[in-house]
């Protein structure tokens, strides 16, 4: 049985630490993040985006992580990640997703407003949290893009919160999608994060926020990859962000990127080996590694 998004969440924002958000495309990855999870006693908020879901099926994915769920003893919520498409988030709630996202920030400020509260109205009577966007998230990933970073402004973020009975908010505040995340340095504006808080009081969630470790584009690169020019958000960005009222934080690249080196490794060390438990396996496990190095980044260990 999957967990109550809104619960995990609104725990973290009284104890103001994040709770990791991982997607999801298939069993490995499902695998290495959920038993990072149970390792560390930490909730997982485990997503699936339009573009996975477009992949591998709805269906699919949903039992995928139904079976993780029930058979972890951490909390785990099934989230919908940048929803876009109403067909597919009207599918995800009748479905029993814990939670869904409605994507707007691309809409004006008014349709935004009506969309989401539609949609908070519909997910609410099924027992259902919904996520909000405000502001736009630069760079690209999946089948989210985004050419310039719109800033959410405080006060419309408290009337948004106000008007569409959104639980919990997707905040602007410099990151971007993708491993191409910054052109040097990562600046965030934590004093725009700090306004927010004080006037939302809700849980908020940082996108585009993975950190892309050297070590892993090194290994990616060292096997072939072209990865020149890849940044990540600092883990000292990340503590700060999480310390001025950040509560869930979306990792994709550094799980894509981990994913990626494995695979690339083995296959250039053993050649012949064509059997894909053996070149899959240490993926799974190269995720494990990153998803543990997140959850105690942002401080949900023994949080479940």
């Amino acid at each position: 049985m999957f967990a109550s998004t809104k619960k995990i969440l609104y725990k973290a924002h009284r104890g103001n630490y994040a709770v990791p958000h991982f997607n999801v495309n298939n069993m490995e990855i499902v695998q290495g993040v959920v038993q990072a999870g149970v390792n560390l006693k930490s909730p997982l908020i485990i997503s699936t985006s339009e573009g996975a879901i477009k992949y591998a099926g709805l269906n699919f994915l949903y039992e995928l992580v139904h079976t993780a769920a029930n058979l972890a003893n951490v909390p785990i919520a099934l989230h919908l990640d940048h929803g876009k498409d109403l067909a597919t988030i009207k599918r995800c709630i009748k479905l029993g997703y814990s939670s869904v996202m409605f994507d707007g920030s691309h809409l004006p400020y008014k349709e935004n407003v009506r969309i989401t509260k539609r949609l908070a109205n519909l997910a609410h009577n099924k027992g259902i949290s919904i996520e909000g966007e405000l502001g736009t998230i630069g760079g690209n990933e999946d089948l989210v893009s985004t050419k310039k970073i719109i800033y959410t402004k405080p006060e419309q973020a408290k009337d948004f919160v106000e008007r569409t009975g959104c639980d919990f908010l997707a905040i602007a505040i410099g990151t971007s999608h993708g491993a191409f995340k910054f052109k040097g340095k990562a600046v965030l504006r934590h004093d725009i994060l700090k306004q927010i808080k004080k006037t939302t009081k809700i849980p908020l969630v940082l996108h585009g926020a993975s950190g892309v470790p050297k070590k892993i584009v090194q290994q990616a690169e060292k096997y072939g990859a072209k990865l020149t020019g890849v940044y990540g958000v600092p883990n000292a960005q990340i503590k700060l962000a999480i310390k001025n009222g950040i509560n869930k934080i979306n990792t994709d690249t550094d799980l894509r990127l981990a994913f990626d080196a494995a695979v690339r490794k083995f296959l250039k060390q053993q050649p012949k080996d064509f059997d894909p438990r053996h070149i899959l396996g240490p993926a799974r496990e190269e995720i494990r590694k990153v998803a543990e190095e997140r959850i105690k980044l942002f401080g949900s260990v023994n949080k479940k």
